[in-house]
């Protein structure tokens, strides 16, 4: 598996509720090959923890320049297939997203989270065209995961989500996405509905409290997200471990850590 086209082609196989694709998101190149080197067929960013870990908050904040770097570090510490969380897009209109495309192809990444916020649908339909158009220029089959915030930031009468995100689902697969991403639903009922109404890989962000990888593809999701919440853990060890040391000159949260020499020996290669 050498070249992107090779390298998308096994990332959008790896879609499948048989056996969901399961992403434990990392930010940085040491948590990308610690995901590789534990067995996973593939590495996703998190844009939040990237951002976080670049003194930036998520949310489009980031400059593009910097998002592209760290893809590209990712891309070439390890050998399987990487999938860049790029958030709205790192561009104020279409154009941009395609520049952004083209140079998380030339990054070395073969997928893409793109969210659409509160951006209307139509606006976000034309920045996935884009998207589809730079990978088509590029001769790369790239994995375009559409993300639907619906659920996630609440939008519109709860009534009418269901319906609604299923419309966008719909929008963005006829602009050329892969698959689409619904984080904010935990709900069985809902996300057997939403596998049942999306004709493509359904994605869904699970954490604590969510059902089981294995429940979820029964559910009919083909690919699971850990999202930011490895990194929010993380950076919950260094308040645990700051506050301790502070307050009683103890050192329990760091309990459990890996050891240095396994860390250093993973970034030697």
């Amino acid at each position: 598996m050498t070249t992107a086209h090779d390298k998308a082609a096994a990332f959008t196989a790896l879609h499948t509720p048989a056996a969901p694709l399961a992403l434990a998101n990392a930010w940085d190149v040491a948590g990308a090959r610690i995901v590789e080197a534990a067995g996973a067929p593939a590495v996703a960013t998190t844009s939040a923890g990237v951002a976080w870990s670049l003194g930036s908050p998520d949310g489009d904040a980031l400059a593009r320049d910097r998002a592209l770097d760290l893809i590209a570090r990712v891309a070439s510490a390890v050998s399987v297939p990487v999938t860049a969380d790029i958030e709205g897009g790192f561009a104020a209109d279409a154009a941009g997203v395609g520049e952004t495309v083209a140079g998380v192809l030339a990054a070395g990444a073969v997928g893409i989270n793109i969210e659409d916020g509160t951006r209307a649908p139509a606006e976000h339909a034309e920045r996935l065209a884009a998207a589809r158009a730079a990978a088509d220029a590029a001769g790369v089959p790239l994995y375009v995961n559409a993300r639907v915030d619906t659920y996630l930031f609440g939008l519109g009468e709860a009534s009418a989500r269901l319906d609604e995100t299923l419309a966008r689902a719909s929008a963005y697969l006829a602009a050329g996405a892969s698959g689409v991403f619904v984080p904010g639903v935990t709900d069985p009922a809902v996300i057997a509905e939403l596998a049942k109404g999306i004709d493509a890989p359904l994605n869904v962000l699970a954490g604590p409290g969510a059902p089981s990888v294995a429940e979820l593809g029964a559910l009919g999701a083909a690919r699971v997200s850990l999202g930011s919440w490895v990194a929010e853990a993380a950076y919950a060890v260094v308040r645990r471990a700051t506050e301790e040391l502070l307050s009683g000159g103890t050192y329990g949260p760091l309990a459990g850590a890996l050891p240095y020499g396994e860390l250093n020996a993973l970034l030697k290669g």
